[in-house]
């Protein structure tokens, strides 16, 4: 072990006694604050290039509003599927977790369904600023979606490879880390889609 490791694991362990929280989770709460920000800085950009004129209006995608429904039901699934690891519930744990995965990828393609309503519309990229913002936005929602799946597939590989669930702190944590990331990005669409509501 070298002598920055050696310094670096005393303070490490001592921050998380403290705060009892743990370093990979604090992390993640930065990641996700660095999130935040980026996504009010793109709908704050969105308000004043509105108000610069040249705005084409048009309705939301009524999927957008169906695929609300979907990502907090992905949420709830996953927080039971977490319960249930807890409980060490091994059929319900397998399936809460395979619903939420499932559900996720239809957020995916539901997404898909409504950039083509916007461009059915007569909303397709770069025609106009106001179309281009709701791409780009929705977008990058779906891409850390994308990660939150890609998360969800490595612990429900895990769950089934294992033949028996130990609800072990390490595992414990993992699943933690994904569902808070999943919930977050629950709540970042809640957002945009509230956000892109009142705008109308």
């Amino acid at each position: 072990m070298s002598a920055i490791e050696t310094t670096l694991d005393p303070r490490m362990e001592a921050v998380t006694r403290r705060s009892k929280l743990h370093p990979l989770k604090m992390l993640l709460f930065i990641g996700c604050g660095s999130l935040v920000m980026m996504f009010i800085a793109l709908t704050s950009a969105y308000i004043v290039r509105r108000a610069s004129g040249n705005w084409l209006e048009f309705s939301i995608p009524t999927i957008f509003y169906v695929n609300t429904l979907v990502i907090v039901v992905s949420s709830l699934t996953l927080h039971a599927a977490y319960r249930a690891f807890k409980r060490e519930a091994m059929g319900a744990y397998k399936g809460l977790l395979t619903v939420s995965f499932l559900l996720g990828i239809a957020f995916i393609v539901l997404q898909f369904v409504g950039w083509q309503d916007l461009a059915a519309q007569g909303v397709p990229l770069k025609i106009n600023p106001s179309g281009d913002f709701i791409y780009a936005i929705s977008w990058l929602h779906a891409l850390h979606v994308v990660g939150g799946l890609a998360a969800l597939f490595v612990t429900l590989l895990v769950a089934f490879i294992r033949r028996r669930i130990r609800n072990t702190p390490a595992r414990k944590l993992r699943l933690e880390l994904t569902m808070i990331y999943w919930h977050f990005v629950d709540i970042l669409w809640i957002y945009l889609i509230i956000f892109l509501s009142l705008q109308r």
